[in-house]
């Protein structure tokens, strides 16, 4: 019986982690909010930075959206790619990324 009761459990475990990292378990109610804050953003954006606009994807970070754009690594500093993101997107943390969501980020092709 206790094999029975522990291998169910080991199951549930692995279910709950497949779930987690194919369907993620945040909630998304928030994405709408933040993408009426991009368009808002990009209207009235002030700034001489070469952007882009992307949807976050499930385990991509601000680094890998910029070089996956570059196909190539950053260019600048992380420092520098940290400040941009931030002067594209005030109020927006680049550690706080939603899935979901987009956002404005620093274009270094040029």
């Amino acid at each position: 019986m206790n094999k029975i009761v522990g291998f169910l459990f080991v199951i549930l475990v692995i279910y709950v982690i497949y779930f987690d990292l194919t369907v993620g378990t945040l909630p998304a109610s928030n994405t709408k909010q933040v993408d009426a804050k991009i368009e808002s953003i990009e209207k009235l954006s002030k700034t001489d930075i070469p952007s882009f606009a992307a949807e976050v994807k499930p385990g991509e970070t601000v680094i890998s959206i910029v070089e996956h754009e570059l196909n190539k690594p950053i260019p600048v500093s992380i420092t520098d790619l940290i400040e941009d993101f931030s002067e594209l997107n005030p109020g927006q943390s680049p550690e706080k990324i939603q899935i979901g969501a987009t956002y404005l980020f620093p274009d270094y092709s040029n």
